[in-house]
């Protein structure tokens, strides 16, 4: 059986898999189809599109987008990005450094807690690439301050906890935009974790986003029951958006996510989602 991944992060980001590791882990997870999918850099595309093609598994490069709608956090990916567009590097690169200002603030609140950490020690953790939250978790880890990334974040790390600080965003106009300019398909991610929504009220989000030029839903998602699938699936529909779908793996970080693994009545992604997604680039 093969499977399609269109959602997984590798250490370019948050993952604890190296772009090519992941491919490797692709490969024996029978996955055919995966999209490198890293928050606010494609710095891991070419490596996993080499291995790809070297294990003959097809790779998407992609990007993960966090945008802010009416103060709630909605993330937005984008296929097929042009990893050398100079638009979208400097778009990332200006994310990349609204993460460098909070870091520091993130560092002096846990220690305002009498907790002995520091920038370097986390960037140690980090091994060169972005740092973000879960590299935080690790060291609190590693301090025994924590049993686990999930305490971590519960306790200091996560939304609307001591630690927490909040990271400026691009609209959701600014980010769909800005995928759109590298010639990317933009596609609202796991939208199970926006605020509940009547499916009335979550239709007008939709329309709002697709002005923007939003193409397509991530329906198929771990998180998402069967009924929340056929709600998503039959908005998209609605709002004549593509189906996708995706693990949201991050290795370890999310030990309980199995990559590729992404079912629905017993059955994994159809391979027409792929197919329908390049049926899309045809019609940018």
């Amino acid at each position: 059986m093969d499977y399609i991944d269109l959602h997984t992060h590798s250490t370019a980001s948050d993952g604890t898999f190296r772009p090519s590791e992941l491919v490797q882990k692709a490969k024996a997870e029978g996955v055919s189809v995966l999209a490198i999918t890293d928050h606010d850099t494609v710095d891991g595309v070419e490596e996993a599109q080499t291995w790809g093609r070297l294990l003959g598994i097809e790779v998407i490069g992609g990007v993960e987008l966090s945008v802010n709608y009416n103060n709630q956090e909605m993330h937005i990916l984008g296929y097929h990005v042009d990893r050398k567009n100079p638009l979208l590097l400097e778009g990332l690169h200006k994310l990349r450094h609204y993460r460098d200002i909070r870091n520091p603030l993130m560092i002096e609140r846990l220690q305002k807690m009498g907790i002995s950490i520091t920038l370097e020690e986390v960037e140690e953790m980090a091994r060169g690439q972005i740092v973000g939250r879960p590299h935080f978790a690790q060291v609190l880890m590693r301090k025994g301050i924590v049993s686990s990334t999930a305490e971590a974040f519960e306790r200091f790390l996560g939304a609307g906890q001591a630690a927490y600080v909040k990271k400026e965003k691009l609209t959701p106009q600014e980010g769909i935009e800005l995928l759109k300019q590298a010639g990317a398909i933009p596609v609202l991610a796991h939208p199970i974790y926006l605020e509940k929504q009547e499916k009335e009220s979550f239709s007008a989000i939709l329309g709002e986003l697709v002005s923007y030029g939003l193409r397509g839903i991530e329906a198929y998602y771990p998180e998402h029951s069967a009924e929340d699938v056929k709600k998503f699936v039959s908005l998209a529909q609605e709002h004549h958006l593509l189906i996708t779908g995706g693990s949201d793996f991050h290795g370890s970080n999310k030990p309980k996510t199995r990559l590729g693994r992404i079912m629905y009545n017993g059955k994994p992604i159809p391979s027409s989602v792929t197919k329908k997604m390049k049926e899309c680039l045809l019609n940018v």
